[in-house]
């Protein structure tokens, strides 16, 4: 099962690095990491999605607030979250279908970034379900290109994950 897992941990070079080296002795597998500072610089999130059980989840998430630089740990996954994915694609257009792909960006939520003889870039943050929909949707018309983030989360509600 797809677990989601939020992390504050202190804004120091390595934490990274020490994260990474912690799933990959134990052979879990990153699906997902996005990272970045909090409203207090000195202070970093990592939103991590891997694939686990209920018992592997609850190995990570000790092996996470053992590090030395954590402040915090908790899983999203049974928790009301809002949880968005940035994609950028890029997708093959011409004359022929150019209007077509921007009707269904339209539809789809997303913004054309980018406009070229041959291309069209569309932008959508949007739920994973949703991402992946416009994705396989543009299949048909020739992906050049994708680019995505990653999940991000936030626990949903005035809870919040701080020091």
């Amino acid at each position: 099962m797809k677990q989601i897992i939020s992390v504050l941990t202190e804004n120091r070079a390595g934490v990274l690095s020490r994260i990474a080296g912690m799933f990959s002795r134990r052979g879990y597998n990153i699906d997902s990491l996005a990272v970045g500072e909090t409203e207090d610089s000195s202070i970093s999130r990592f939103t991590i999605v891997t694939d686990a059980d209920e018992e592997m989840l609850e190995q990570i998430l000790k092996q996470l607030n053992k590090m030395i630089d954590t402040i915090k740990v908790r899983s999203l996954t049974n928790e009301p979250a809002t949880i968005r994915e940035l994609l950028l694609i890029k997708v093959s257009a011409d004359d022929s279908n150019r209007g077509v792909i921007m009707d269904l960006a339209a539809t789809a939520g997303a913004v054309v970034v980018d406009v070229s003889p041959q291309t069209l870039t569309l932008q959508l943050c949007s739920t994973p379900e949703k991402t992946e929909n416009l994705r396989l949707l543009c299949v048909k018309y020739g992906i050049k290109e994708i680019v995505r983030t990653g999940i991000t989360a936030m626990q949903k509600g005035s809870d919040v994950l701080h020091k």
